[in-house]
């Protein structure tokens, strides 16, 4: 009998799917940006994305989890976010055996994902390596007054966003409450990202998602852009590489935990009383 692992209808099937969605996530989303920051036909400049730019890398993104969630949604419950595994785990809806498999397909997914991209755009890359400060992972951003955002605030940016898109997603897709149709899911969350992106991506990209910036984050590294992917001469922005590994995975179990205690059991009463 083959084992869990390479067992197709099991885990092996499910972590297939998650490296796929995952990937197919990071192309369209990395790939929107890249369109966006590598060519100034497209609103660039400087490396930098102006208002109108950064509508359309919201809506990319939002788009790219939709595409991603149709892809692994009906095998593995399409995660595509070692955040979102870790969510599911505290909630207990989730296996905490599989958490560590399906986080390690996750940033496989994205690491090839950025593996594409980089030969796809290398044109663009030519030269220009400190763009992938902004393609291939996040960073604290630059406000208009010339102040960097410090690692606090991209700290507690990474917490909130990666809180509401958890807690969101339980709100959105538990069966007490009103779900909405299976096919209809991945587009509410693609525009759950949008959101998201709208209101909270400023300070530090909302990577919300720590194989979005991990797994590319690698490839540059591999690529020969070390000082860029984990610089370390002590700067605001170089010690800035665990806060969208981290601070993800805390903001979900922290979602978990409210929803389990607040409104997990005032669902649960509604539907008791329903049936009774």
């Amino acid at each position: 009998m083959a084992s869990d692992l390479t067992n197709r209808r099991g885990l092996g099937g499910e972590l297939i799917a998650e490296f796929f969605g995952t990937l197919v996530l990071i192309l369209f989303g990395d790939g929107v940006v890249a369109t966006v920051l590598l060519f100034q036909g497209f609103g660039a400049k400087e490396g930098s994305a102006n208002s109108a730019s950064w509508l359309l890398i919201n809506w990319g993104w939002g788009f790219a989890v939709m595409l991603g969630v149709f892809v692994a949604g009906s095998v593995s419950g399409a995660h595509l976010n070692p955040a979102v595994t870790l969510g599911l785990a505290v909630n207990r809806s989730f296996a905490w055996a599989k958490v560590l498999p399906y986080m390690v397909a996750q940033v496989l997914g994205a690491f090839i994902a950025a593996l594409i991209l980089f030969f796809e755009y290398s044109t663009g890359f030519n030269g220009v390596h400190t763009a992938a400060t902004n393609i291939f992972f996040t960073g604290p951003h630059t406000a208009l007054n010339g102040q960097v955002v410090p690692i606090t605030s991209a700290f507690f940016d990474e917490v909130l966003g990666t809180f509401l898109l958890m807690f969101l997603i339980l709100a959105i897709t538990d069966a007490r409450s009103a779900p909405p149709l299976s096919n209809l899911a991945p587009l509410i969350i693609g525009l759950l990202v949008v959101a998201i992106g709208m209101s909270f991506g400023v300070d530090s990209g909302y990577a919300i998602n720590p194989a979005r910036d991990f797994g590319p984050r690698l490839l540059a590294w591999f690529a020969g852009w070390g000082d860029v992917a984990f610089p370390g001469n002590g700067t605001n922005f170089s010690n800035y590489f665990w806060v969208p590994i981290v601070a993800p995975l805390i903001g979900a179990a922290l979602a978990s935990l409210v929803f389990m205690y607040t409104l997990g059991p005032v669902l649960e009463a509604r539907a008791t009383n329903i049936k009774a």
